[in-house]
């Protein structure tokens, strides 16, 4: 992922803000259509990390440029991968889809410190860019389990099989 040479730290902020926008919105719908409860528990808590992010974000910009107006862009001036939910995707291609945008996510936060001009907003920079990083494992994690068992999802309590064979006396 290719920051502009000419975007200026805060406009990087920005680009942030709308990149956790989009993301929380894509693991909201993502959760819609999983009716697995501990993989929801999971997406629940991806939304709520997004969300978070966009918080920091937000304070970051305020503490930092209090004296400009935050101005979000309508779409991100950077390039990553389209989080949107597209009829016929599978499940598993939305996860594909949020895996490389975690990735992205976490170079744009790395491409971002390395443009701080305060040791603060590096070490908060920093601190997303692994936070993203931990988020794109556990998506693979994820996408393991999708690929080898792909009505995973789609079942309330994931069973293994258990209901095909007998256990007791």
């Amino acid at each position: 992922m290719e920051l502009k040479k000419d975007l200026l730290p805060h406009e990087a902020l920005a680009v942030g803000i709308r990149s956790e926008i989009e993301a929380a919105s894509f693991y909201a719908r993502l959760l819609a259509k999983v009716k697995n409860v501990i993989l929801q528990k999971k997406l629940e808590f991806l939304v709520f990390e997004e969300k978070k992010h966009r918080r920091i974000l937000e304070r970051l910009f305020r503490s930092r440029y209090g004296d400009k107006e935050l101005v979000i862009p309508d779409r991100s001036s950077i390039e990553v991968p389209v989080l949107e939910v597209k009829t016929g995707l599978t499940v598993l291609d939305m996860f594909k889809a949020a895996l490389q945008a975690e990735k992205s996510a976490e170079e744009l936060y790395k491409k971002a410190q390395g443009r701080a001009d305060d040791e603060g907003s590096r070490k908060m920079l920093g601190y997303l860019s692994r936070v993203e990083r931990s988020h794109y494992f556990m998506i693979k994690s994820e996408i393991e389990l999708l690929s080898r068992f792909p009505d995973y999802y789609d079942v309330e309590d994931f069973h293994l099989g258990a209901d095909m064979f007998h256990v007791g006396p």
